[in-house]
């Protein structure tokens, strides 16, 4: 089953649990994906509905911190239970062993000098780890690997 099969099935399953906040959180996810699909003729792969699924995350995350630092903490925790529904959604993540042992194959892949070769290093890694680590978090090890280099 694809992942948005999946996910239309679980937005059944919301509306017949009555599950309002669950409910809404996946028909905003939905229409992000249709959305996108419409955009570019396409229909999505589990991939790129990943990808939808990651932006929505890191868009949750950013308002969380905003929210947080404005002393909005209602508004947080809506954030923050759609975040969680939203994460039911990703692949198994990796872990920092697993990251960093996959910098080092790329970094050696690659034939990465130093800093100026980190262009080379991520399109060797992004397209391995997308969805299942925060590239923020690998772009930082990858500089640090290159450092050291």
């Amino acid at each position: 089953m694809s992942l948005k099969a999946q996910i239309t099935d679980d937005m059944k399953a919301a509306m017949r649990a009555k599950e309002s906040a669950r409910l809404n959180t996946i028909r905003l996810l939905l229409a992000d994906i249709k959305r996108k699909e419409v955009d570019e003729q396409i229909e999505l792969t589990d991939t790129q509905t990943v990808a939808v699924v990651e932006k929505m995350i890191k868009q949750r995350r950013d308002s969380i911190t905003q929210f947080e630092a404005g002393g909005r903490a209602d508004l947080a925790d809506i954030e923050k239970a759609e975040l969680a529904v939203l994460s039911t959604y990703m692949p198994a993540g990796l872990s920092d062993e697993e990251v960093a042992a996959e910098v080092a194959a790329a970094v050696a892949a690659s034939g990465a000098a130093g800093p100026q070769d980190m262009g080379k290093v991520m399109g060797i890694l992004k397209p391995k780890l997308a969805g299942r680590a925060d590239m923020t978090a690998v772009s930082a090890k990858v500089k640090q690997a290159l450092a050291g280099a």
